[in-house]
């Protein structure tokens, strides 16, 4: 009897428990609990209206983050239908905060046995900081000391700490004087919807993150378009498919939270496991009813892989929806037809764009205008992330609302325009494809057409000369018309490697930098529209065309622009090092090893490696093209042991064509060690490799300066030097600063000491008032013989002054 009325207690205590447990969690289903979403910069409002709209109470916006109360299904509801909201955390409690022992006081007072269940693991992540907690590692330190000790108390076991993998996660937010303390309920981030990971890791498009492409959507008013039915969203660089994924889920009213696998609140103790099924289920419900939703999706990116990219994410988020994918003319005729029975919207993502990446920023600018053609004055909207206000320039009118947000740790801005407001024309200009097709390119200044006219001239010249020469690499347009101050080099694929649908074609522009006395916007608002106008007129694909910015550089020449890559590398001081045998990288079959991004070019019957990505200079100086011929043909005539030295070799061209005509030992010299690799492979590829000890073709890394005084005590001599110098260096790795106009008699001294008796050397400089000091050279017993005229290519004839040339030789 005593063992049934045992057990009769004992389960009686247990659905006791259970009835409490059950109303504890109605309770707190229905009271007023008090929450805060967080969200980046600049969300706040967009945000506030999102939950208001869901149907959640005393919604306020603040710094940050979103206030709102309610119940746990508000807070569920938000979790899982929220696109803007990076977190939601129920508030526990607010403490003092006014020390460590402060707030491990007021923690202490939290029940933490009731949300945190036993075995669980636990993680505490701090933000904020006031003068008496200033280290955030430290405060998630004191304040889980509390958590532990309080269940400890209670329970006598200590909660085990896990800070990847928690099953509650508990929130401090430290703000002057008090900290606010809640349960994290979302676990990883909400933007992390779930078909993020099916993205390659190796994908060439960085994706616009969800929230952010809500964001945009948002202030665009494509939830209007949604609610009115037969929603047009025209997408204008997707953001790899990141807007696209989220027109259309909003389209087909599926919850972004539905592909997530893990929430933060299914391991605290105050979950309500039926109630999130019940919001949950009726999630989807709604996404099941609505499938058959339509949406039109119309999209434009020019960027390599840009639809691939859109369409693996629309499958990898289970959107059963093909977007369009149509050039911008097409685009702005079916927006137009579209404009006819609804207000669509054509959304933006420009946050892509890099401050130095002006060529893809004027190609960019074109295709948006031409696409947004389609709405301008009607009725639809037109909305972009953009980190300046390049756009309101391009659109011929400025935004009529802005948010200002964070894109990583840069600037930007959601700028909305109302399309009835944009001018029916803009300024554009004729241009005539090398086809003979006639095309119409926006412009951002109406005197561009000046611009269009010379460069067509010049090119229709150009290109018969280079093609009766035989020359596939050579300078356009050099600054003809003083406004348009820039420089066009064009670049052809070498014919070894065909690239498909005909040889590759680049175009390498150069601006030189404009005097104060011109204002920047202007400048750059011509340089946009030579970017614009010279694919066009050249047959350049817009996203092969670089462009670079001539400014005196800290360092001078190459130097500056690859110190960057020298971090922890031995700058060559004195004797150098020595480099000849050591091929460079090679596949199995022999052949050399093409660096990413590179590509090959042909001169003079041998070919060179070109990056137009990685530096100022491609790798080759054009304007030396007859230079390095002269190279060629004067090793052809030295007799005797036919030596070569070649100095600030850069890429190492100048080795290539002595070795081409017969030098049977060649020495490249300079500081940089990626330099000089790219000359060994530059050699490599033309058949001049080392087969002997010690080898024929040796590569030194050294300060050029002190190599040379050094040389002058040994025993070596050579036939024929080459020394193109910069015109200034100021390089940790040199000993003291370089000025070619102060320092340049001492070096031409030293390298005549190099010569054999009857050797000679190529000096050269591209400081344009250089003026040898003749008088010193000469009391050294050192002649010039100024070759400047007859080095200075065809293509570069309107800039005379582009480099001086001397032969040196000893006269002593």
């Amino acid at each position: 009897m005593s063992d049934l009325t045992t057990t009769g207690g004992a389960s009686s205590q247990a659905e006791t428990a259970e009835q409490a447990d059950r109303a504890g969690r109605a309770e707190r289903a229905e009271q007023g609990l008090e929450f805060f979403a967080t969200c980046p910069k600049g969300f706040e409002h967009l945000l506030a209206d999102e939950l208001s709209a869901q149907g959640v109470p005393r919604v306020r916006a603040l710094r940050g983050q979103v206030g709102f109360g309610g119940g746990l299904e508000d807070a569920y509801r938000a979790c899982l239908w929220s696109r803007m909201a990076s977190r939601v955390t129920l508030v526990l409690a607010r403490v003092d905060a006014t020390s460590s022992d402060a707030l491990y006081e007021g923690m202490s007072h939290i029940p933490w046995q009731d949300h945190v269940p036993a075995g669980a693991t636990i993680a505490v992540e701090a933000h904020g900081t006031n003068a008496a907690l200033r280290n955030t590692q430290f405060t998630a330190v004191r304040a889980k000391d509390a958590i532990v000790d309080v269940i400890l108390a209670r329970r006598g076991t200590r909660p085990m700490v896990d800070v990847r993998h928690a099953d509650v996660s508990v929130a401090v937010r430290v703000s002057r004087e008090r900290a606010t303390v809640g349960i994290d309920l979302s676990g990883a981030p909400l933007f992390r919807r779930g078909y993020e990971a099916a993205r390659s890791g190796r994908a060439p498009i960085a994706p616009l993150r969800p929230d952010y492409a809500a964001a945009l959507l948002a202030a665009g008013g494509w939830y209007r378009s949604v609610r009115h039915g037969s929603p047009v969203l025209a997408s204008v660089y997707d953001g790899a498919g990141s807007l696209l994924v989220e027109a259309a889920a909003q389209a087909l009213d599926r919850a972004p939270g539905l592909l997530r696998t893990h929430w933060g609140f299914e391991g605290w103790g105050g979950h309500d496991h039926v109630l999130w099924e019940k919001v949950l289920g009726e999630a989807h419900e709604r996404a099941e009813a609505a499938a058959g939703a339509r949406v039109v999706l119309l999209a434009h990116d020019t960027r390599p892989g840009a639809e691939t990219a859109a369409r693996h994410a629309l499958r990898a988020a289970g959107m059963d929806v093909e977007p369009t994918f149509v050039d911008a003319g097409e685009m702005a005729t079916r927006l137009g037809r579209a404009c006819a029975s609804g207000e669509p919207l054509v959304a933006m993502d420009l946050s892509w764009l890099d401050e130095g990446a002006v060529a893809a920023e004027a190609a960019a600018m074109s295709e948006c205008v031409a696409a947004a053609a389609g709405v301008a004055g009607k009725a639809a909207t037109v909305v972009a992330l953009a980190k300046d206000a390049a756009l309101d320039s391009a659109l011929g009118r400025e935004a009529d609302g802005t948010i200002d947000v964070l894109v990583g740790q840069d600037d930007a801005a959601i700028r909305t325009f109302d399309a009835a407001g944009l001018p029916r024309e803009h300024a554009s200009v004729g241009v005539t494809e090398p086809g003979g097709r006639q095309v119409s390119v926006p412009v951002l200044v109406d005197a561009s057409d000046q611009f269009v006219r010379r460069l067509q001239k010049v090119w229709r010249l150009r290109r018969k000369w280079a093609e009766r020469e035989d020359v596939s690499c050579y300078r356009i347009y050099d600054a003809d018309l003083p406004d348009y101050s820039v420089s066009i080099d064009l670049f052809q694929g070498s014919e070894l490697m065909p690239a498909r649908g005909g040889r590759g074609r680049w175009l390498q522009v150069y601006e030189y930098a404009a005097p104060r006395s011109v204002d920047a916007t202007l400048a750059r608002r011509r340089l946009l529209d030579v970017l614009a106008i010279a694919p066009h007129v050249i047959g350049v694909a817009p996203e092969n065309v670089f462009v670079r910015v001539r400014t005196h550089g800290k360092g001078g020449s190459q130097y500056a622009a690859e110190s960057r890559d020298q971090r922890g590398q031995a700058g060559g001081q004195g004797r150098g090092r020595r480099d000849g045998g050591r091929p460079g990288r090679r596949p199995g079959d022999g052949r050399v090893l093409l660096p990413r991004g590179a590509h090959l070019v042909d001169e003079g019957g041998l070919t060179f490696e070109v990056n137009f990505d990685t530096r100022l200079d491609c790798g080759i100086f054009l304007d030396h093209r007859e230079t390095r011929s002269l190279v060629r043909e004067m090793m052809k005539k030295t007799v005797g042991s036919k030596r070569f030295l070649n100095l600030f070799a850069y890429t190492g061209t100048a080795t290539c064509y002595a070795a081409d005509g017969g030098a049977k030992h060649t020495t490249t010299v300079d500081m940089s060690r990626p330099s000089l690799e790219w000359a060994r492979r530059n050699m490599e590829r033309n058949g001049f490799v080392s087969k002997m000890r010690p080898p024929e073709h040796e590569y030194v890394q050294a300060d050029v300066l002190a190599w040379v005084q050094e040389q002058r005590h040994s025993k070596n001599r050579w036939d024929l030097i080459f020394c193109d110098v910069p015109t200034f260096s100021n390089s940790s790795r040199m000993r003291g600063s370089w000025d070619v106009q102060r320092d340049h008699a001492e070096l031409v001294i030293g390298i005549s000491r190099l010569l054999t008796r009857n050797g000679s050397a190529i000096f050269s400089c591209n400081l344009r008032g250089f003026k040898p000091d003749v008088e010193k050279l000469q009391r050294a017993g050192v002649s010039l013989e100024d070759i400047t005229a007859e080095t200075i290519p065809e293509d570069f004839q309107r800039n005379a002054k582009i480099h001086h040339c001397y032969i040196v030789r000893r006269t002593a």
